[in-house]
């Protein structure tokens, strides 16, 4: 079953000027060690972090709460796993919201996808409760 929808986009422009405005106070709030180092590995710097800024908004969005009671933009941390695929991690309030919105017996899943055109970047979140498998 669906629990929540988020949708959001970004400019990588603006991303690039908070960077340069406001330096490592910018980046060490709003990304995870982890994102930091994905994105200044790459080339296109301002629109790895552009990509994940939207992810976040979007995954805030479908938590039903955006970036207030609780849920701050380090809880949200953009994975790929080993296929390569975009996930979220979740951790402090996040994680807590996740978990109230999830029925018992169910567990979350975090479907999450990035695009970009030029210096827009959007992503859209989908979280959804699927029955626990007994093991």
């Amino acid at each position: 079953m669906i629990i929540g929808i988020g949708s959001d986009f970004s400019d990588a422009r603006r991303i690039a000027r908070s960077i340069e405005r406001f330096g490592d106070r910018f980046l060490d709030r709003v990304f995870t060690p982890e994102e930091r180092a994905k994105a200044d590995r790459r080339k296109m710097r301002a629109e790895t972090y552009a990509k994940r800024f939207a992810a976040k908004e979007a995954c805030s969005k479908a938590l039903g709460t955006g970036l207030s009671h609780g849920v701050f933009w380090r809880d949200m941390g953009v994975v790929n796993l080993p296929s390569g695929q975009p996930t979220l991690v979740l951790t402090g309030g996040a994680a807590r919201r996740l978990a109230a919105l999830v029925p018992e017996g169910y567990e979350p899943h975090i479907h999450l996808s990035l695009t970009d055109e030029g210096p827009l970047t959007a992503a859209y979140v989908i979280i959804s409760a699927v029955p626990k498998t007994r093991v």
